[in-house]
């Protein structure tokens, strides 16, 4: 598929092919890319993603799309440090409460300049949850 058909799409339409339990392959490489940030975060939290795909969302430009994925549990151990020192606090406190997260990790946010990331760090892992809904692809929360 050329990119001409996915511009021609009304952002109602492409929130749907995010949130689709059958998202055609052709599709992914657009939503990667997707310049309307609703539509990027929905598809960064899906479930189904994969590595690369994380990968490409871990290194967004926008934070939401960063704290979106900071929750997941399938992040590498790089990726995780890489969150543990974002710019964002919002992205550090995402980070603060993943699993995945080492001890120094932990200690380094329980020392975060921001309050709410030493809260979060202070409270320990929360494991992420996927949440379904009829017609949808499961999301991680």
């Amino acid at each position: 598929m050329t990119e001409d058909p996915w511009r021609t799409l009304t952002l109602d339409a492409r929130l749907q092919w995010a949130l689709s339990p059958e998202l055609p392959e052709v599709y992914r490489p657009f939503l990667l890319t997707e310049q309307w940030l609703q539509t990027r975060c929905y598809f960064a939290r899906r479930a189904d993603l994969r590595l690369e795909e994380v990968a490409v969302l871990a290194g967004d430009g926008d934070y939401v799309i960063r704290l979106c994925i900071a929750k997941r549990p399938d992040l590498t151990a790089e990726q995780v440090g890489v969150f543990c020192q974002d710019q964002a606090p919002n992205v550090r406190y995402a980070i603060a409460r993943n699993p995945l997260l080492t001890q120094v990790q932990r200690t380094q946010l329980l020392a975060d300049a921001d309050e709410l990331v030493r809260q979060a760090a202070a409270k320990g892992p929360r494991p992420s949850k996927e949440r379904c809904r009829p017609g949808q692809a499961p999301l991680l929360r």
